[in-house]
């Protein structure tokens, strides 16, 4: 399967979404990924054309920048702490409308935003459909924690049956760092039938600051497929 395959029901899941969830004078969370770069440009067209007056409310440092790159009014959650329409990327996503995120390191500021979306829906592309996690995603669950944790974190994601991996930088020596100061720790657990379960026990430890683990938040998916089709659940 071609890149330019993949990159076009990427595109397809995304219009699709934007074009049937987008309405005027909506306050809008705009995820992070590279799925969502298809969306904002739809999204800053839909408004060019049609005057929407649409607020958007950025995740993360990338989505900062898509706003203002697209010439969309940036707005925060001071001012507008209840959010109509969220649309985000994923890592992953199960059966039941669960996800992974933060394979960006934004998995904090988006799952706050999704908290207080009236709709959140996802995008991406075939590869992140699964009946479980684990099965197409092999990086585990990202943790973000209190970089003063670290290493008992880690011993204690040890003792609940994962293997984690402290998240280096890729362009710098040392750990990622997330907008928020923090470290992401990447958890194996294999495949995650109760990812329910698995989030509980993780944000119960104190240092972890939250999971990627976004159970029982997102209203609808979109997938974009290998034809270009776009299929949704």
């Amino acid at each position: 399967m071609s890149d330019d395959l993949i990159e076009k029901g990427k595109e397809n899941a995304a219009v699709k979404a934007v074009d049937e969830n987008v309405k005027k004078g909506m306050v809008l969370g705009i995820g992070s990924g590279s799925t969502v770069v298809y969306a904002v440009k739809r999204i800053a067209e839909l408004n060019n054309e049609s005057n929407l007056d649409l607020k958007c409310i950025p995740t993360s440092f990338q989505a900062y920048n898509l706003i203002i790159d697209n010439g969309l009014n940036l707005v925060s959650i001071d001012r507008y702490p209840v959010i109509d329409l969220d649309i985000d990327g994923a890592d992953e996503i199960d059966k039941n409308l669960n996800a992974i995120k933060g394979g960006g390191g934004c998995l904090v500021q988006e799952k706050i935003i999704a908290s207080i979306s009236k709709n959140f829906i996802l995008i991406a592309d075939y590869r992140k459909d699964s009946e479980f996690f684990g099965e197409n995603w092999k990086k585990g669950i990202p943790i973000e924690i209190i970089p003063l944790a670290r290493v008992p974190l880690m011993k204690k994601f040890e003792e609940l049956g994962g293997k984690p991996i402290l998240r280096m930088a890729k362009a710098k020596s040392g750990p990622l760092v997330t907008d928020n100061g923090n470290f992401i720790i990447d958890v194996d657990f294999g495949i995650v039938k109760n990812p329910s379960e698995i989030n509980n026990k993780l944000i119960s430890i104190p240092g972890v600051v939250d999971t990627g683990l976004f159970i029982g938040m997102a209203s609808k998916a979109y997938f974009g497929q290998k034809d270009g089709s776009v299929t949704t659940r």
